[in-house]
């Protein structure tokens, strides 16, 4: 069974930084992908950044480049998101993912998806 627990989330002012964490488990894909994923109240679930199993190649959501950065631990199945320079429209439930192949477009189906963790930015 495929689990992705979320965690890090919290209340943070404009400016600050957060970092989240993703441990998988129970996938047994070759080469995949894992990714962070936001929805704000009102709006469509969008990605923030992707990164790919093998040679560890990222995505960034032009919202987020320079801002944020998606990395990986493979010894521990950990997916981090270090969020720096928050600002209020970063505030949103953020959902980590993980599909297989080598391919980490955000628009591409994902297999699997964590249960969410909140950001709240106050400005």
């Amino acid at each position: 069974q495929v689990q992705l627990v979320e965690s890090g989330g919290g209340s943070v002012q404009a400016g600050g930084s957060l970092r989240l964490s993703c441990a998988a488990s129970g996938y047994t894909y070759s080469r995949y992908c894992m990714g962070w994923f936001r929805q704000a109240p009102g709006k469509e679930r969008e990605g923030v950044a992707s990164i790919s199993s093998g040679g560890g190649r990222t995505y960034y959501a032009d919202p987020v480049k320079g801002r944020f950065t998606i990395s990986q631990d493979n010894d521990k199945n950990t997916v981090y998101l270090q969020m720096n320079s928050l600002k209020p429209e970063d505030t949103a439930t953020y959902y980590c993912a993980v599909r297989s192949g080598a391919l980490c477009y955000f628009s591409w189906p994902w297999n699997y998806w964590g249960q969410g963790t909140q950001v709240t930015v106050s400005s």
